[in-house]
């Protein structure tokens, strides 16, 4: 089990009590003090004090499947999860953040929360939210709910270039309110007629936008590419 963001180590504590391995990052070293007491008391957590951004996680883990808990500040949220997920062995991965976020997270296509993000992430599996936070149970309380993601690890099937396919998800949404041509176009430097001639083997109208596909269509459509 790896856990981002173990602070006072309450979290870390109960993950010490029922895996056979934790391995705990925190970014905070004035913390060293109560997570090494924690240490101390079980044999099988071992601490890492950095930036997991800027760390080997293979230097740890080795080539072993390993699941990951995480309880991180927003605005590193993304990031940290697409860190994990370029592994070949994560089994799984299970995050708070914001409930909003949550939701995009969740989102299903022709929808406003639909996004890149959403479809990157459904491309290794389902997220779900297991679970609501309200924010009285923080002290201080923030200003939002927050809730708890899982996403367990099954890529999808059919893929012949994950490169490619992250790619045209990204493409697809980098200017929302333009068609599945125009982006294309620009993200993949091809005339209109071409552009048109691909989404139309892939059975995709001309006027589609980037939300209103699934993840089978980006994935029929990538394959094409």
């Amino acid at each position: 089990m790896v856990e981002v963001g173990a602070g006072a180590g309450t979290l870390t504590r109960v993950l010490a009590q029922s895996a056979w391995r934790v391995l705990s990052f925190e970014i905070d070293t004035e913390l060293s003090g109560v997570l090494g007491e924690i240490k101390e008391e079980y044999k099988n957590l071992e601490l890492c004090f950095g930036d997991i951004l800027k760390m080997d996680l293979r230097k740890y883990v080795g080539n072993k499947s390993f699941k990951v808990v995480a309880n991180l500040p927003y605005y590193i949220t993304t990031p940290v999860i697409f860190y994990f997920l370029a592994m070949e062995n994560l089994q799984s991965l299970t995050v708070m953040v914001q409930r909003e976020v949550a939701e995009r997270f969740v989102a299903k296509e022709n929808t406003s929360a639909y996004g890149a993000v959403t479809a990157q992430l459904q491309v290794y599996g389902e997220p779900k939210i297991t679970r609501t936070v309200s924010r009285k149970l923080f002290t201080p309380p923030p200003n939002v709910d927050s809730a708890v993601v899982r996403l367990d690890i099954n890529k999808k099937d059919g893929v012949k270039d994950y490169g490619v396919l992250q790619k045209l998800i990204a493409c697809a949404f980098a200017m929302r309110r333009k068609t599945l041509v125009n982006n294309l176009m620009a993200g993949f430097s091809m005339p209109r007629e071409k552009a048109t001639a691909i989404l139309t083997a892939a059975n995709i109208g001309e006027t589609a936008r980037g939300e209103t596909l699934g993840i089978h269509d980006f994935i029929r459509l990538a394959n094409m590419l």
